[in-house]
C-alpha cells in the first residue's frame, strides 16, 4: 500500500500496519469508535467557538448537521434551523 502524498515514512507505515494486523477485530473496532468520538469532540469544540451562545442541545444538533450534510439534516430535522 503506497500513497503519493504522505506525512509518514514507509518504515513507520510498515510498523503501523504490523500493529494493526496484530490487533483483534474488537480492538480495531474500539479504535475506530474512539477516533469517531474524538472527531465529534473536535467538531463540537469548533461549533462552541463559532457560537459561544449555543446551548448543549444546539451544539449537538450543529455537529449532527456537519456529519449528515445539509440535505440529510433537513430531512431528519425539517423544522431545525441551526448553523454549524
Amino acid at each position: 500500500m503506497s500513497n503519493s502524498i504522505s506525512d509518514t515514512t514507509p518504515e513507520a507505515a510498515d510498523v503501523q500496519r504490523a500493529v494493526w494486523q496484530r490487533m483483534t477485530a474488537a480492538q480495531r473496532d474500539e479504535m475506530a469508535a474512539q477516533l469517531s468520538e474524538n472527531v465529534r469532540t473536535i467538531a463540537a469544540e469548533g461549533v462552541c467557538r463559532r457560537h459561544p451562545n449555543y446551548s448543549d442541545d444546539q451544539v449537538r444538533l450543529a455537529v449532527i448537521k456537519l456529519q449528515l450534510g445539509e440535505t440529510l439534516f433537513a430531512e431528519a430535522f425539517p423544522d431545525c434551523e441551526i448553523v454549524p
